[in-house]
């Protein structure tokens, strides 16, 4: 288990603050004004003229950007786990940039959404240029890597389908994806604790943000209906969340399913598989004993991939979903590089 290095030079943590116009609008009245952490590898001086590739860090859900540069017990945050890196010479100095996307539904998937907020054109049209305007980055996609797990993991491979046009590069660890594993399987459990709360959602969503304690299953039930107001949400009433199945039978609503699984990777990947040819570097791994099925999802983007002659590099480890940022260790080097080629 990684130790804290006192001998290890450290970076700079510098936080900034940027005021969006495209989230003053979402549903849930998320504060606009947005916390954002960069890190400035050691002995950096940024009035020297130098400028360094760029790295974004999309978080997990049930975080925020920030949590990544926090104290971490027993381990390491990822300025500590990069300063590391680059003291034992396995990687370059680099500008990491840690966006808080954090909401009133516990997280996000880094995508557009009625149901939740602007977040792809967030990062996108707003935190990019604020970075490349006032920070010694290396401008361009050539230059722009992202990273992230889980839900970040997701958004990573979003970003690499969709909007390669912006990225030279991705990682994307234990993301969700393949649906009908990853989130179907979850929609029992999300029923009993809804069951707790007569079956309706806002009444639920109300004793979640009031309660003075949330337990394992509650948090988990928020996952879900975040996904629902994410992937699926209500164009006439955007804080109107609804699931795909019947809240009382669980009854699949074919329809209603058909909306997520349209933001399934392992389905986008045959309509954008050539933006991928854009990127240097495709990075995908997941843990063999994934909690969350992820890497049957994997498996089958791999295949895909392959299929479609993409290059990208595939690995499976022998973990679970949790703690698993030690892979970090992995994929940043690789993206560096291919930043810097």
């Amino acid at each position: 288990m990684p130790m804290l290095k006192p001998e290890v030079p450290h970076g700079t943590i510098k936080t900034f603050w940027l005021e969006s116009k495209v989230l003053k609008s979402n549903p849930w009245n998320d504060p606009a004004r947005r916390r954002i952490d960069v890190y400035l590898p050691p002995g950096f001086d940024e009035n020297s003229g130098e400028q360094l590739p760029v790295v974004y860090d999309l978080v997990g859900f049930t975080s925020g950007g920030p949590a990544h540069t926090a104290y971490r017990a027993f381990g390491e945050s990822i300025p500590e786990q990069v300063d590391r890196l680059i003291a034992e010479d396995k990687t370059k100095p680099v500008i990491l940039v840690f966006p808080d996307c954090f909401t009133k539904l516990g997280g996000n998937q880094y995508i557009n959404s009625k149901g939740v907020g602007q977040w792809a054109d967030f990062i996108h049209q707003e935190v990019i240029p604020f970075i490349e305007s006032g920070l010694p980055v290396l401008p361009g996609k050539e230059h722009r890597g992202v990273f992230g797990k889980s839900s970040g993991g997701y958004g990573a491979m979003i970003y690499a389908l969709q909007y390669s046009q912006h990225w030279n590069a991705a990682a994307c660890h234990s993301g969700d994806m393949y649906f009908e594993f990853g989130y179907f399987t979850d929609f029992p459990k999300t029923l009993d604790v809804l069951a707790g709360h007569d079956f309706h959602i806002p009444r639920f969503m109300e004793y979640f943000h009031h309660a003075e304690k949330v337990s394992g299953d509650d948090f988990h039930c928020l996952m879900t209906l975040a996904m629902a107001a994410t992937y699926d949400p209500d164009p006439e009433n955007p804080r109107n969340i609804r699931l795909p199945v019947d809240l009382r039978t669980g009854a699949l609503d074919p329809v209603r399913w058909e909306e997520w699984l349209k933001h399934d990777p392992v389905r986008l990947v045959d309509k954008y598989h050539k933006n991928l040819k854009a990127l240097n570097l495709l990075y995908i791994d997941c843990g063999d004993r994934d909690q969350y099925h992820l890497v049957y999802g994997a498996r089958q983007l791999h295949n895909k991939l392959e299929h479609y002659r993409i290059d990208h590099i595939y690995e499976e480890f022998p973990d679970n979903h949790s703690s698993v940022n030690y892979r970090f260790d992995r994929s940043l080097p690789l993206i560096i590089d291919a930043l810097t080629m």
